[in-house]
C-alpha cells in the first residue's frame, strides 16, 4: 500500500465504528487486567499507532509493523513508543525481550502460521504476563470484506481455544465482541454474496449519527466483557497467560 492509503487508513481508524468502540472495549478489559503501574506492553501488527493512545494509559509501548510507512506514521502519534520493523512469526526484533501485556488485534487472521505466532506470543510474555488478542469470528461470514482486508481465515470460537491451547497458552478468558451489531452484519455479508459485490457493504464510513450509534453500542460491552462472556458476536476476544 502507498503512503497515502495509510494516511487514510490512520484518519479512519481514529473516527470508525468499529476501531472506536474495540479501543473502549479494550482498554476496559486492560484495566480489569490490573497491570502493574509501568507495565511493558507489545503491540504486534501494530499498523498506524491507532491504539498507542489507549495503550500508553497502562505502561510503555514496544510494537512491532512490517510496513515502512504504517511505522512512520505511528511514530507521530506517540513520540516514546518504540516502533520496531518486524514480521510475525519469525522476524521478530525483540532480542529475547519479555513483556507484561502482549496485543494482538485482528493480527492472527493475517498471518499464514497462527500457530507459530501464538507460540512466539508464549515465547515472549515475563512471568505473570498476559496476552490479549482479537479475532473475527464464524467462518460462514467470510466474504469480500474480508479479501479485501486480506485475511486469510476467521475463527470458530472451539477452533480458536484449540490453536491457544495447542500453543501452550492457558486461556483465562475466551468471548464473542460486538454482538448487538451481528444480526446486521449477517445482512449486509448476505447482500455481498446475493448481489455478488466485489466491495464491502460495510467498508464505506456510515454517516456521522449512525457512527455514533454504532460506537456506543459496540463501546458499551466494555461494561459487560470484564466481567462476563458474551454467547456470539462478530469477533473474538482472549486473554491467554503462559500455561506455566
Amino acid at each position: 500500500m502507498e503512503r497515502n492509503a495509510y494516511l487514510e487508513m490512520a484518519a479512519v481508524e481514529e473516527r470508525h465504528w468499529w476501531f472506536a468502540g474495540r479501543r473502549r472495549v479494550l482498554a476496559a478489559i486492560i484495566a480489569w487486567l490490573g497491570l502493574k503501574p509501568g507495565a511493558s506492553i507489545l503491540e504486534l501488527g501494530s499498523g498506524t499507532g491507532g491504539n498507542f493512545a489507549m495503550l500508553s494509559q497502562f505502561g510503555h509501548i514496544t510494537a512491532v509493523e512490517m510496513n515502512e510507512a504504517a511505522r512512520d506514521i505511528s511514530r507521530t502519534r506517540l513520540k516514546s513508543a518504540d516502533v520496531r520493523a518486524g514480521m510475525l512469526p519469525h522476524e521478530l526484533p525483540l532480542e529475547g525481550r519479555k513483556f507484561d501485556l502482549i496485543c494482538m488485534f485482528d493480527v492472527l487472521e493475517h498471518v499464514e502460521d497462527d500457530a507459530a505466532t501464538l507460540r512466539q506470543l508464549r515465547a515472549h510474555l515475563a512471568p505473570g504476563g498476559c496476552g490479549l488478542i482479537t479475532v473475527p469470528a464464524y467462518k460462514a461470514l467470510f466474504g469480500p470484506h474480508d479479501v479485501e482486508l486480506h485475511h486469510k481465515r476467521r475463527y470458530e470460537y472451539v477452533e480458536l481455544r484449540a490453536r491457544l491451547l495447542e500453543a501452550g497458552l492457558r486461556v483465562e478468558k475466551l468471548s464473542f465482541a460486538n454482538a448487538v451489531l451481528l444480526p446486521l452484519a449477517v445482512a449486509m455479508r448476505w447482500l455481498d454474496r446475493v448481489t455478488n459485490r466485489k466491495q464491502a457493504s460495510g467498508a464505506v464510513m456510515p454517516p456521522a449519527p449512525v457512527n455514533a450509534l454504532f460506537a456506543m453500542l459496540f463501546g458499551a460491552e466494555a461494561w459487560i466483557l470484564p466481567w462476563g462472556n458474551l454467547p456470539f458476536g462478530l469477533s473474538l476476544l482472549a486473554v491467554v497467560t503462559g500455561g506455566d
